[in-house]
Order: C-alpha cells, then structure tokens, then sequence
C-alpha cells in the first residue's frame, strides 16, 4: 500500500523533515551507503555489519545485487530535470525485485540541483516513497558549474543530522571502472577531498580507506619540511604529472580522429530511440 504521508509530499526542504529523518535512523547502530561500483562485495559488507544496520542503495540496484537483498535496506532514486530517473527510465519495476518486502523500508526520490524535478509517489507503484530536497543545503558551497552525486549529497547532509549512527560509505571511489562511468555534471575532485576531511575527522567511515594522511606524516618525520612546504612541493609534481598526461592525451587525440569522426557520424544516422522522442516530446511541453 503506498504511504502517502503529506510530510514526504510537499518536496519541503530537508530542514523540514530532519526531526522525521532522526527518528527513523535512530533505531540503527549503522547506515552504510552502498555506491554502485565494482568494488562493492555485497557479502563481504553484510559479514561486516551487525543486523542493526541499515543499508543504503542508490538508483540502478542491479549494478551491485544479483539477488533479493534480505536486510533492512532503502531505495535512493536520484531526480533529474523531468523527475526520477528511474521513473523516466522505465526501470522501478526492474529495481524494486531485488530488495526483499520484510525489511525493505520504501523508496526516497531525492533532489540535490535547482533544476531537478520530484515525481510523484504514485510514479514508484505501491511502496512505500518518501521526498528530500536537498538543494539548498549545497547552494552555499559547493562548486555552481556541477551538482552534487547522490551519495555525497546524502553523506553529508546525514553528518548534519548529528546522530549517534555511524555513517559508512562503501565502493565511493569516483574512479571509472570497465563497466560503469562517471559524470562530468559532478564535481569529483571536491567530492573525494571533502569526504577524505570528514573521514580524518571521524564523522564518517570510508570502507577499505586508511584514515592516515602520508603527506602529513612526512612533517612528523622530517620536521625540517613544514606543511606549507610539502603541500607546495606536492602540487609542483601533480601539475608535472598532468602536463605529461595532457601530452599523452593529445596525441591521442591524434591518433584516434578519424574513429571519432566515424562515430560522430554514426551517431548522426542512428535514429532516434522511442525513449529519446518521448524525453524530448516532454521537454518541449514543459517550454
């Protein structure tokens, strides 16, 4: 039966909704977001984590599931300018089969960018949804030119909430791997340097990462080199390392024109699939 709890539908503001939040994650000894990445080992976190725990998964489950999830799990589905992208994508009823109804604690359609749209429950079919808007919270800070992914948009803004629950991430590494890619609509950089503070901080646990810094511990053993001058020192050799890749990348570039132009034209002669006319028949009704 779909809640239709007017709290969760008006698309309020997240500070609206943090007394609701802080009670329903109170009950948890741990929440552990789970990044669609090839370096989620399901089994592996479900051993680590006692039964206190509630898992969190974003969007396109099947990336890392292969069967009915059977601990207490949530669903965060991602809005993009013409509502959930799972909704657009035709993929709720794909997901929803992976997580199991006893301990499946409903969907929460989640914005982080002004131009991001919320769906409708009714959109998710009978389970149980929630709304968060987010956007404000990162309007502040964080860089305007991209938006915040979905995972760090919800880490932080859960180390807001100053709970007692400890908030792990698992498989966040921004790296591209062979099968899934990352979005150039995010800020990666900001994203991994910001989360990397909080780690040091203790606000979060980041699976897999040590929490000592090497660049620091340099100052402790040499302390004739102080933090400015090794922070200085690093970034001399990153910009070196860049520029020799920017070298490798153009001639790349080179090399590979040709199959770039036989794949720009090949996209120019494809026709168009029935998902794309009907996104773009949707867009321009909404001009």
């Amino acid at each position: 039966m779909i809640d239709r709890d007017a709290r969760f539908e008006k698309a309020n503001p997240a500070a609206a909704a943090v007394e609701e939040w802080k009670s329903l994650l109170a009950e948890y000894s741990d929440v552990v977001l789970v990044a669609n990445s090839d370096e989620v080992d399901i089994e592996e976190l479900k051993r680590r984590f006692p039964d206190t725990t509630l898992f969190i998964f974003f969007n396109k489950v099947f990336k890392v599931l292969s069967e009915p999830f059977t601990r207490h799990s949530m669903l965060f589905s991602r809005s993009g300018t013409l509502g959930a992208n799972l909704v657009k994508s035709g993929k709720v009823d794909k997901v929803l089969p992976y997580f199991d109804t006893r301990t499946f604690h409903g969907v929460v359609n989640i914005k982080a960018g002004p131009n991001e749209q919320l769906s409708p429950a009714s959109d998710f079919g009978d389970v149980h949804v929630r709304h968060l808007d987010l956007t404000d919270v990162f309007t502040p800070f964080y860089p305007r030119s991209s938006v915040p992914t979905t995972g760090f948009a919800l880490c932080f803004w859960l180390t807001t909430l100053n709970l007692r629950t400890r908030i792990t991430l698992a498989g966040f590494s921004s790296k591209r791997s062979e099968r899934y890619k990352v979005l150039d609509v995010h800020d990666w950089t900001f994203e991994q340097v910001l989360l990397r503070l909080m780690f040091r901080k203790g606000k979060i646990d980041i699976v897999g990462r040590d929490a000592s810094n090497p660049y620091a511990d340099l100052c402790a053993h040499f302390p004739e080199y102080g933090p400015a001058e090794v922070a200085l020192t690093a970034n001399e050799i990153i910009n070196e390392r860049l520029g020799n890749l920017s070298s490798v990348v153009d001639r790349l570039m080179d090399v590979t024109r040709f199959l770039r132009f036989l794949d720009r034209t090949w996209k120019s002669l494809k026709p168009r699939s029935r998902k794309q006319r009907q996104w773009d028949s949707m867009e321009n009704k909404r001009r």
